[in-house]
């Protein structure tokens, strides 16, 4: 008893003594049969609403396996952030969940590690590295599962139960094939309607869409009901004639029903013949519009209009005087009007002797021209000896035909 007693005080003054030094106290202490978190453990922080009764030395487990253990909790406001320190070899992404779990229904709490369920792995966690309060969660507590349970059976509607079931049997009793017929056709209108789930979807946002545009224009709308009795009165006014109207119409259209009827074979045959005209006219091509616009002008080309400007036309006039010219083509156009006349082209006619005129003188070449004679001709002049000639004999020519002459 003494060795016991002598024991159980070196105990108590070694934990005063690492106590009064400065030491967490029994929670730095290694625990036999813990978890190995090997040489170069890292630690990790992270943040809960609530720990409950989780306290340092718990595990940290991935898997189930434990990987670690709770070095530190401490409280920043209204956050418990807990330091867990974690075995080297132990690789979770960066992104890693933790969650406070229970070992049984009436075990310890621990922390699980796990990677992220509904999004991608990212990096690594490395040493120093925090987790959210949005990436840690907690199970519920048998106090909270039993609390729960103990208002729905109290306060809530379990009592009412046998009043549901009795009010059930009433009420289906006898009617089962309807009932059977109900859950069939409501299983049907279901799947129609999860059929058309995307068409829903879109009406849905159709409707979203045109409540916004009636909400912005709410003032037009507004003055549109507020003339609308005025418009109602009016044709509550012209009800009679537009009565008239709409039977008239009906009566027309009974007509012309019968007309057409009547009409159809006649209307058939028409378009048959009209078949071929329409053809031809769509082989004319680009011919027909150009001969359209011919029309407009005729009997002038269009290039006609350019000669007009406003309201004046221009005019070009070439007036050729030479009587000899008009003499040849006179004579040219006498020949070819006999017969045989595609032959040689005969040579100048005679002419009668003008009036005044001496008898030695002709007017056309190898006959002499009235008037005096040239200087240096020998007293005859011949129709076309000289450009002077032609010239000279001109005038006198015409004042022959215009007044005569000596």
């Amino acid at each position: 008893m003494r060795r016991l007693t002598r024991l159980a005080g070196l105990a108590v003054a070694g934990a005063v003594t690492v106590s009064g030094c400065g030491f967490p106290g029994l929670y730095g202490v290694p625990l036999p049969g813990g978890p190995d978190v090997g040489n170069h453990p890292y630690r990790v922080r992270a943040e809960f609403v609530n720990v409950l009764d989780l306290v340092p030395q718990s595990a940290v487990r991935v898997n189930d396996v434990p990987v670690g253990r709770v070095e530190r909790i401490e409280l920043d406001g209204w956050i418990a952030r807990v330091t867990l320190l974690v075995n080297g070899d132990v690789r979770l992404p960066a992104n890693a969940h933790a969650e406070l779990r229970q070992t049984s229904l009436l075990g310890e709490k621990f922390v699980a590690l796990a990677p992220p369920t509904h999004a991608p792995p990212e990096g690594t966690l490395a040493d120093g590295a925090l987790i959210r309060l949005a990436d840690t969660n907690r199970n519920p507590e048998v106090e909270e599962v039993l609390s729960a349970l103990s208002a729905l059976l109290n306060g809530g509607g379990v009592e009412q139960l046998q009043v549901i079931t009795r009010e059930l049997n009433r009420a289906l009793t006898g009617r089962e094939t309807e009932v059977r017929s109900l859950l069939a056709n409501l299983e049907t209108f279901i799947g129609g309607l999860d059929a058309q789930r995307s068409h829903i979807t879109r009406a849905l946002d159709n409707l979203d869409r045109l409540s916004a545009t009636l909400a912005a224009n709410r003032d037009a709308i507004g003055r549109s009901l507020d003339t609308m009795p005025a418009a109602l009165k009016v044709l509550s006014d012209q009800r009679r004639q537009l009565t008239t109207m709409l039977t008239a119409l009906a009566r027309l259209g009974v007509t012309g029903t019968r007309v057409i009827n009547a009409s159809r074979d006649d209307v058939l045959a028409d378009l048959a013949r009209l078949e071929p005209t329409l053809r031809k006219l769509a082989e004319a091509g680009d011919a027909l519009p150009r001969s359209l616009g011919f029309l407009l002008t005729f009997p002038f080309p269009d290039t006609a209009l350019n000669g007009i400007g406003g309201d004046y036309a221009n005019a070009f006039i070439t007036l050729n005087a030479d009587v000899l010219e008009i003499l040849d083509n006179l004579t040219a156009q006498k020949q070819a009007g006999r017969p045989g006349g595609g032959g040689p082209r005969p040579g100048p006619a005679s002419l009668p002797t003008l009036p005044g005129a001496s008898g030695d003188t002709t007017l056309l070449p190898g006959l002499p021209l009235p008037g005096p004679p040239l200087p240096g001709t020998g007293g005859t002049r011949t129709g076309r000896s000289t450009p002077t000639d032609s010239r000279n004999g001109v005038p006198d020519l015409l004042g022959i035909l215009l007044g005569g002459g000596s």
